[in-house]
């Protein structure tokens, strides 16, 4: 690349993965600048995006393997070929000692997808372990696990983003997405501007709600009970579509009677909401001709997380917006490719096209691709959670696998997992920068980052695009394809592993072919061209599938299903010794674990800290900037108090992206996604 020249490629964060153009500048630099063509962000980006290029060059970055010496227990430096050695050696000794399921892989939601399609396949085939999930499982899956069972298929927004601009109302169902993908904040902007209105549901006062026409300040964990009482009163007022219901659904009649009790009044008693609040909403939803809902982590990161979601799915099955113009349900999905990176066998229970492990029909035809035995592939896995509970002396895994995952800071009641991860025989850790996971691996592999690599993201509209490589990686960094392309070779497995990204992109589209989330008809060219294919698109010549929904649902009879919840509440209450509630989330400088983030002088202007109201503070004996210290039955952190008005009294909200947030958190699981409840448990605070 010369100095002038420019590359198109995309932001290594969020899932709106904004367009941008990277050029050289001077001897190991890069410089971001605006893509404006790329209709997503339309050449904006957030402080994160705009420093990205920073770690490039930086002291901290990783650019030689590194192995725990066994007399001094320090990692010292060594060549490629020592680390890959080491570790297809201990990997053998382990299996054949214990068992294929003696080694176990984790994966990340910001793996490129041929990278994620590599890695099951490297798991199911090179290792023979079931063993294997990815952090995403603590993104999105309670959406995911809603949208297969609600419509038969989960693609977290079924239409283009820039269509809620074009709706009536639109409800952000715990969502802070002004601060989490800044860029898309726009359309809320436009949609107020045209007349629309904006509801936002969150237990603080973020800058999203600001932007709100209604802002509902619910108790956390009772997003549930809202989305009942939301339909008995639109059911109470005549507002359900019955002729959507009958044409175009099953099982309304159930959820009608299960609803039937969720009165105001009682609405108000579990969620703090007013009724007049809770009516107002109501008002705003039957007199809209279109309404579009938007779920996030903060309703779906509960032991009821899959249930919120379907409650929120019935209210706007029951105003017939899904699959209308402008209209219906979406999930806002977290990690930059949250929505690829589970479509492809980096899960437990899936093989590439979003096929389930335990269908016969696709295991033959993923196995035909591969070039291997349907009866040589293993079964379904544990879910990420429960997987790293086993790990060691939990009595599953001996060694583990991670990539594109920082599961130390990341993980719930991580003092836990990181006893587990201690416990290993073996922890090898790929990654750019020395990552808290890292810090504790045996073999620490260097290895590239997005500007430096190309490969293929699917966004959160279910668009797949193309991150172009726009610059060499440094001396002694490899990508993690050539990673498991190296262990395969080691660990003699009977297909080879190919380290070209079009090339596995190809075969990844003949594997997801007839699956639901069809690959087929995509190529490079294709994404290049059109800036973004949208899934399913199963031929060369079909034009992608920008909205899902208009004629008909993936389900058998192509009918949405109306599903029954009942409200529990979270898994953990305040009490006497635990008397507030506690949750967490994410700020607008940092992302996700921070591994990058914390890294970039830019975005280091605030660290940690424990937001709470003033009522709360004076209580206490709190003082903003002062420490405090939040403590639960699972752990405790140290941070400075902020005090503000904007929380609810009965909160405490701590940022997820140091380490300490989730030392606290609660690992209580949702029984159908196996997501973790991050977003509520008891706490207490003290000075």
């Amino acid at each position: 690349m010369t100095e002038s020249a420019a590359v198109k490629t995309h932001c290594p964060y969020c899932s709106l993965q904004c367009g941008m153009a990277i050029s050289r500048k001077g001897r190991a630099g890069i410089e971001i600048g605006a893509w404006d063509e790329f209709p997503v962000n339309q050449g904006a980006m957030c402080r994160k995006g705009w420093t990205s290029g920073e770690l490039r060059g930086s002291r901290e970055r990783l650019t030689q393997p590194l192995v725990r010496d066994c007399a001094t227990g320090e990692l010292r430096g060594a060549s490629w070929d020592e680390a890959l050695d080491l570790v297809a050696a201990q990997l053998t000794s382990l299996q054949a000692a214990h068992g294929k399921d003696a080694v176990a892989v984790f994966g990340g939601g910001g793996l490129t997808n041929e990278k994620s399609y590599q890695l099951g396949k490297f798991a199911r085939v090179a290792l023979g372990t079931s063993q294997i999930d990815y952090n995403g499982r603590w993104c999105m899956s309670s959406a995911a696990s809603a949208g297969n069972q609600a419509f038969g298929v989960d693609r977290g927004l079924p239409f283009p983003l820039a269509d809620i601009e074009q709706t009536d109302v639109v409800v952000l169902v715990g969502s802070n997405l002004a601060e989490t993908m800044p860029p898309a904040a726009r359309h809320l902007d436009r949609l107020r501007e045209r007349g629309g209105k904006v509801v936002v549901i969150d237990p603080r006062l973020t800058s999203t709600a600001e932007r709100a026409d209604l802002f509902l300040q619910p108790v956390p964990g009772t997003d549930l009970a809202l989305g009942l009482g939301v339909l008995h009163l639109l059911d109470a007022q005549g507002a359900i579509d019955e002729e959507y219901v009958a044409a175009r659904t099953t099982g309304f009649d159930a959820v009608r009677r299960s609803v039937a009790s969720w009165w105001p009044e009682r609405v108000e008693r579990t969620t703090g909401i007013a009724t007049d609040e809770l009516r107002a909403l109501v008002d705003l939803l039957a007199e809209a001709d279109r309404v579009t809902v938007l779920t996030a982590r903060g309703a779906e990161q509960h032991a009821q997380g899959t249930a919120t979601v379907l409650a929120w799915i019935n209210v706007a099955l029951a105003l017939g917006m899904p699959g209308k113009a402008y209209a219906g349900y979406g999930c806002l999905t977290g990690q930059g490719n949250g929505q690829g990176g589970r479509e492809h066998g980096q899960k437990a229970d899936q093989l590439p096209g979003y096929r389930m492990i335990d269908d016969p029909a696709a295991r033959a035809h993923v196995a035909s691709v591969w070039g291997v035995a349907p009866e040589s592939l293993p079964g379904k896995g544990k879910s990420a959670y429960e997987l790293l509970e086993s790990l060691g002396d939990g009595g599953g895994p001996k060694a583990l696998l991670v990539f594109g995952s920082n599961i130390v800071v990341s993980a719930p009641h991580a003092t836990h997992v990181t006893k587990r991860l201690e416990s290993l025989d073996l922890l090898v850790v790929c990654d750019i920068v020395m990552s808290e996971t890292a810090a504790l691996a045996d073999v620490v592999l260097p290895v590239t980052q997005w500007a430096e690599e190309s490969g293929t993201m699917t966004n959160l509209e279910g668009r797949v695009i193309l991150r172009q490589r726009a610059i060499t990686p440094p001396a002694g960094v490899r990508s993690d394809l050539d990673v498991i392309a190296g262990l395969a070779a080691r660990l003699d497995s009977p297909i080879e592993f190919s380290v070209e990204p079009e090339e596995i992109f190809a075969e990844l589209g003949r594997a997801s072919a007839g699956g639901k989330a069809d690959y087929a008809g995509i190529t490079y060219e294709r994404i290049a061209a059109e800036k973004g294919v949208f899934w399913p698109c199963p031929t060369p010549d079909h034009p992608g599938t920008p909205r899902m929904f208009t004629e008909t649902f993936a389900t058998p009879d192509g009918r949405a299903r109306f599903l029954v919840q009942e409200f529990v509440g979270a898994a953990e209450q305040p009490d006497a010794s635990y008397p507030v509630h506690l949750t967490t989330g994410r700020v607008l400088a940092q992302y996700q674990s921070g591994a990058q983030t914390r890294r970039i002088k830019g975005l280091t202007d605030e660290g940690a800290f424990v937001e709470m109201h003033p009522m709360l503070a004076d209580r206490i004996g709190a003082h903003d900037g002062a420490p405090v210290v939040v403590r639960t039955r699972r752990g405790e952190m140290k941070a400075p108090a902020r005090v503000v008005t904007t929380i609810r009294p009965d909160t405490v909200f701590v940022p997820f992206h140091w380490v300490g947030a989730n030392r606290l958190t609660n690992d209580a699981l949702d029984p159908s996604s196996r997501m973790p409840e991050f977003k509520v448990c008891a706490a207490e605070v003290l000075v």
